[in-house]
Parts: structure tokens; C-alpha cells; sequence
């Protein structure tokens, strides 16, 4: 048990160590003065968003961008609150106040699987006028610069595909900081491994690809019946086509924030649905990945009981825990630099404490139980 235990801490701390090495050979980019060029449809699907979609849609309006350049299509997944109103409200307000064309659109979502957000995309992919798609939620908010670093980033490194990063909006809570730690972990890793050329992750808050490749790819087929995983399966089939072709976008002006959630309950919710795809990714990588964290916060939790047995020897779990500790710390300052967020570091060591039985709850939890999503209930 003893062999068993140091190995898996050991191979922990080359992953993250890896990705913490990945994540500096990442180069940032800065905005050029290059000519804007790229034309985005930008993808937002949505149902029941009447809170959110006012913020969303002022931030939009608020694009830098030249209007011309980009539209964004709606997708109403059949909501049942008051959301178109507020949306066509608010097109009026700035049509009247610009004076310019329409350029935002609401379609109907059209349920072809079990997927409902894959079908959203689906159907605004069809409806697109322009080449390159970027994907969004809700429930986000974008600084005003934000599509003039897609297409800078474009323009610079001819990309098929863009993962750009998300963060949370910062609310001065425990629950709140927890999930910023946890999310710029997820972020961490992702930038790391495409640092290492092992690209495994992305969020579909902020993800780019052309047109051209997500019909080449056949979308979402073969996926459509696991509920989640809009992003990540899109992106193992475009890396799997083209390795090379899909970069990180590692710019401050690219950040997307999202809102965290709001209750414990809530939050579970959410990681169950994320955690319900990782049996069906077909990254080898990444499964590697997913497996060895979860092994090292289980025998986290583990360990000290079989101590008290006189199984294990309680010094080992402690030299464990402080690599752990180590490794997460040396990658989670990193991110956080880039995103600015190192005052979620005040709850560092009570969400490091409190990980491993959230994560290795979540995981057990996924494998036996559906989840709900935007109030409709999803089967294992």
C-alpha cells in the first residue's frame, strides 16, 4: 500500500508539476494594431436567462469590435420565463440609440438528440453568416477588447481553433472563492497542457472554430447522446484531425467571466454533470489525468484511517499531503497572476482541505446519479 500510495503522489507531481511548466511556455499575447478583419457569429444558447441576459447583452453592445464584423445568434433552448421579452426590449434600446442595423438574432432551438445545448449550437452553426464561431454562455460578461484578441490572435498564428480563458466574477464569499481556486485549477491545467502539446481541456464559455472544421469534423456527432461535453468532445475531434492547429489564447483582454454558482447544492449539480462525461473521453491523457486526481484526493481522505488501524504509516501521509499542497500552490499562483486573481489565495488552505471531499464526492456521486440542468433532469 505504502509503494502503491508514493507512486500515485508521484505521478501527481509530474502532471501538475508538467502543466505548471506548460503553463510558462505558453507565451502571452498582446494586442497589435493589425486592421480588424475576422468575421465572428458569436453563439450564445440559452434558457431561462431573464437575470442574466440584460448584462450579457449590454457587455456585446459594448464590443470594441467593428459591428460589421461580427453577429451574435441567440438561441432560445425553450425558456420558460420572460427572457425573449427583455432581449427584444433591449435590441430595441440600442437600435434606437445607435441608429445602426440589427445585428443580434434569436432562433429557436431544434431538439435533434439529447444534447439540448449541442443542438443549440448545431442549429446557430446552420444560421451562421460568417466563418468563425465563438461559443459562449449566458451568463457572461467580456472585456471590450475581447474579439479584437481572437482576431489579432488570428491574424498572427492561423488557427482553426481558439480555446480562449474563463475566469469567475469575484463575490467576497467562501463559496465564491472556493470556485475560483477550483476553476483556475481546471485553467491552470488546460493552459499547462497545451504548453506540454497535450491539450486535454477547454470551456465552451470562450471557444473559437471555424465553420469550415466543425462540418468537417461532423459537429457533435457521435457525442449527442451524453447531455454535456459541448467543448471538450468538439475539441478531442478537431486535435485528433489537426494536432497543431488549435491554440491557447493566453490574453487578458480575451478573459471571459462567468457568474459562479450561487449554493453548495447548485455547485454539485454543476460538477456532477462535468464529471458525468470523463468515463466517455477518448483523450487517453486526459483519462490519465482524471483518474490520478482523483486517486490522490481519495487516498488523501483515506490514508489517516488506515493509520489509525495501523495500516499506513501517517508520516508518508503527510509528506504526501505536503506535496500536494506544493504542487497545487506552485499552479494555482501561476494562474492566478495571469488572471489577477490571487486575492482567492485568503482561502487557499480551507478549500485545499476541502477539496478532496468535494472532488472525491462528486466523482462517486456521478457514477450513480443523473443531475439537473437548467431545470430539466438528466439520467445517468
Amino acid at each position: 500500500m505504502i509503494i502503491l500510495s508514493i507512486c500515485i503522489a508521484l505521478v501527481y507531481l509530474v502532471l501538475i508539476g508538467g502543466f505548471a511548466f506548460g503553463f510558462d511556455k505558453v507565451s502571452e499575447f498582446f494586442l497589435n494594431d493589425a486592421q480588424p478583419k475576422t468575421k465572428f457569429s458569436i453563439v450564445v444558447p440559452f434558457r431561462n436567462e431573464a437575470e442574466n441576459l440584460p448584462r450579457l447583452l449590454k457587455s456585446l453592445n459594448a464590443l470594441n469590435y467593428p459591428k460589421h464584423l461580427f453577429e451574435v445568434i441567440l438561441v432560445d433552448d425553450a425558456s420558460e420565463d420572460n427572457s425573449i421579452e427583455i432581449i427584444k426590449k433591449l435590441l430595441d434600446t440600442f437600435s434606437q440609440s445607435e441608429n445602426t442595423r440589427t445585428y443580434i438574432h434569436i432562433i429557436k432551438n431544434i431538439r435533434t438528440s439529447n444534447s439540448p445545448k449541442k443542438d443549440a449550437i448545431a442549429a446557430a452553426i446552420k444560421h451562421a453568416k460568417h466563418e468563425w464561431i465563438i461559443t459562449t454562455d449566458a451568463d457572461c460578461i467580456f472585456s471590450k477588447f475581447w474579439l479584437d484578441s481572437f482576431d489579432a490572435f488570428i491574424q498572427t498564428k492561423n488557427p482553426i481553433g481558439v480555446v480562449g480563458p474563463v475566469t469567475y466574477l469575484e463575490e467576497h464569499v467562501f463559496l465564491s472563492r472556493f470556485q475560483e481556486l477550483d476553476l483556475l485549477s481546471l485553467q491552470g491545467a488546460t493552459i499547462g497542457a497545451f504548453g506540454i502539446n497535450k491539450p486535454f481541456l477547454c470551456n465552451g464559455a470562450n471557444f473559437a472554430y471555424t465553420k469550415s472544421v466543425f462540418n468537417e469534423v461532423n459537429g457533435f456527432e457521435g457525442n449527442t447522446n451524453i447531455s454535456s461535453g459541448d467543448d471538450i468532445f468538439l475539441l478531442e475531434k478537431i486535435i485528433k484531425k489537426y494536432p497543431k492547429s488549435v491554440q491557447y489564447l493566453k490574453c487578458e483582454k480575451a478573459i471571459v467571466a462567468t457568474k459562479p454558482q450561487a449554493s453548495w447544492q447548485a455547485l454539485i449539480q454543476q460538477r456532477v454533470r462535468w464529471a458525468a462525461k470523463t468515463s466517455t473521453y477518448n483523450n487517453s491523457f486526459g483519462k490519465l489525468v482524471g483518474i490520478t486526481v482523483f486517486l490522490m484526493n481519495l487516498q488523501v481522505l483515506l490514508l489517516p484511517l488506515f493509520s489509525v488501524f495501523g495500516l499506513f504509516n501517517i508520516k508518508i501521509w503527510v509528506y504526501i499531503l505536503v506535496i500536494k499542497l506544493s504542487i497545487d500552490f506552485l499552479l494555482l499562483y501561476k494562474t492566478s497572476a495571469f488572471f489577477n486573481q490571487r486575492r482567492a489565495f485568503v482561502s487557499f488552505l480551507t478549500s485545499f482541505s476541502a477539496y478532496p471531499f468535494f472532488s472525491v464526492y462528486v466523482a462517486v456521486l456521478s457514477l450513480f446519479k443523473g443531475y439537473t440542468w437548467k431545470g430539466r433532469a438528466f439520467k445517468r
